[in-house]
């Protein structure tokens, strides 16, 4: 028993270095290297640079900040104050009211013209996720896999008044909670743009029609052929009716499986129309969910000069409800920057840093000029014996 344990030992051991690493610099760590000593000298000379960096680099900053100019009004606090210029308690209310601001300082274009929403989590991973991006590439509900019909739910399929399944397309709660608060400027010298507000890459690459979707121009809508029926080729929705844009020009148009399908356009018809569909860049701007609960989205620009003291005004149809999450919803002006809009906050982080530095700098410097401390010597180490 001893002689067999003894040679099962001998078997499994291994000769004296066997497992040693091999002789070399890098795997005796024996490298060259730089052990720099962090000599008081130096350190309170690179905090004084620093501090002389930093300060005059966040002054810049500020200065950059303040050279914007932010013009906000808040118009639904959620809360049916008093103050609220349109508290809605419904959604889909359409209430109007007007808003004005007097411009204080020259406004240099473009101005851009931002929809502030408070309190609400377009981050939540429930919401985030609840979307079906092939479909908003034009791929038909009857194409869904089950883990995007998954994601939609419950904004996926609904029953409507007489009781029959329709499906939504775009589907999910982040295409079904569209911010449809309408913005009008009321002034004869001034057009807000509200096109080129979404990214390129988004509007390319992301949403298309639905695949089968058709229109064409169809001039006056009196014309005979101008028509639109379930015998023809132009479906043109529920209404069988031409679209007619806001330059009196009329459109036919085609979705597939319009009687079982309930479309953007005809989900937000004041915002959306059949034509553009999930091109419309109004929706491509929301559909790029926001990273925190107060976030701003472009709603348009104006590209000319806005003079000291003119009044803005615009008109808003309120529809988005804010209430039932305690949020609040703003109207933003703002010019811009190299860095964007109004930041503040940048050049105080700059300016407060910078001047940590030169403190410490200067404590440092008081310390060492009255008591120095001896920087380790090599001769002065002790070593154990063994």
């Amino acid at each position: 028993m001893n002689a067999a344990g003894s040679v099962a030992q001998t078997e499994g051991s291994t000769s004296p270095g066997e497992n040693e690493p091999k002789d070399g610099a890098l795997y005796q760590q024996r490298m060259k290297a730089w052990y720099p000593i962090l000599h008081p000298v130096w350190v309170i000379c690179g905090l004084f640079v620093l501090g002389i960096i930093f300060i005059p680099v966040g002054v810049k900053l500020k200065s950059i900040s303040d050279s914007v100019v932010e013009l906000s009004k808040m118009y639904d606090s959620g809360r049916g104050s008093d103050k609220d210029l349109c508290s809605i308690t419904k959604a889909n209310e359409n209430k109007k009211c007007n808003i004005t601001f007097k411009v204080d300082r020259d406004m240099e274009p473009p101005t851009m013209v931002y929809y502030q929403i408070e309190n609400f989590y377009q981050n939540h991973r429930k919401y985030f996720v609840s979307r079906d991006d092939s479909q908003l590439l034009g791929g038909l509900p009857k194409n869904q896999n089950s883990i995007d019909a998954k994601n939609c739910d419950p904004l996926n399929k609904l029953k409507n008044k007489q009781n029959k399944t329709i499906t939504l397309n775009p589907c999910g709660l982040v295409a079904n909670t569209l911010f449809n608060d309408k913005f009008t400027l009321i002034d004869e010298n001034l057009v807000m743009l509200e096109e080129g507000i979404a990214w390129d890459s988004d509007v390319q690459f992301k949403f298309a029609q639905p695949t089968g979707f058709k229109y064409k121009e169809c001039g006056s809508c009196d014309d005979n052929d101008c028509t639109c029926g379930s015998d023809s080729e132009w479906t043109c929705g529920t209404n069988s009716t031409p679209y007619k844009d806001h330059n009196n020009t009329c459109w036919l148009y085609t979705y597939p499986n319009d009687d079982q399908t309930q479309y953007l356009h005809e989900t937000y018809p004041m915002i959306v129309s059949p034509i553009e569909g999930v091109l419309n860049e109004h929706f491509i701007v929301w559909m790029r969910s926001a990273a925190l609960p107060k976030f701003r989205k472009l709603y348009g620009f104006i590209d000319k000069k806005i003079s000291k003291g003119t009044e803005l005004t615009f008109e808003v149809n309120a529809n988005w409800i804010v209430n039932t999450f305690k949020g609040s919803k703003t109207l933003v002006l703002s010019t811009t920057s190299m860095f964007g809009g109004q930041n503040p906050a940048l050049g105080n982080y700059f300016i407060g840093v910078g001047i940590f530095c030169l403190v410490s700098g200067f404590l440092f410097a008081l310390k060492h000029f009255f008591n120095p401390r001896k920087l380790g010597d090599l001769k002065y180490l002790k070593y154990k014996e063994d």
